[in-house]
């Protein structure tokens, strides 16, 4: 057996199509499509070519393919290059590959909370302590309650 055969123990082909709630305890590789819940304390990977609508809560969550819903890890989101993920993620880390693209909100830390917020950070080299301006249009500053 290969390494992500062990990771991912169950598959779901590229010619399935499901409905409904999933459930699971170990690792799940989705090729094909799913429309609903899933919910587990293990691993997902949606791979290249493969589509999720709805929402995900698990432990760890890699993203290859398309994702319209929110997704909720444990420990990591990871968006691979050819990522396309609409709603909101938390988790307690996120990865984001070049070419990866996140439309909607993220809340990355312990329990999903921001480490710190925005206000207390202090500036780096190359930042500046001037206010930023104002974002225009339907934007959230990070640590703002929707």
């Amino acid at each position: 057996m290969a390494d992500s055969d062990n990771e991912y123990p169950t598959v779901l082909g590229p010619d399935a199509k499901f409905k409904g709630q999933l459930e699971f305890e170990k690792g799940v590789r989705l090729l094909g499509k799913f429309e609903g819940e899933i919910t587990s304390g293990g691993q997902l990977l949606i791979a290249d070519g493969a589509s999720l609508s709805g929402d995900v809560k698990a432990d760890s969550i890699r993203i290859d393919g398309n994702v319209k819903g929110n997704l909720d890890a444990g420990a990591k989101v990871q968006l691979t290059a050819s990522a396309k993920v609409e709603g909101d993620v938390q988790a307690q880390r996120l990865e984001v590959a070049e070419g990866a693209v996140l439309v909607g909100h993220c809340m990355v830390g312990v329990n999903g909370q921001a480490s710190k917020p925005a206000a207390d950070v202090k500036p780096g080299v190359g930042q500046s302590a001037a206010p930023q301006a104002k974002p225009k249009g339907n934007v959230t500053p990070v640590g703002a309650k929707r």
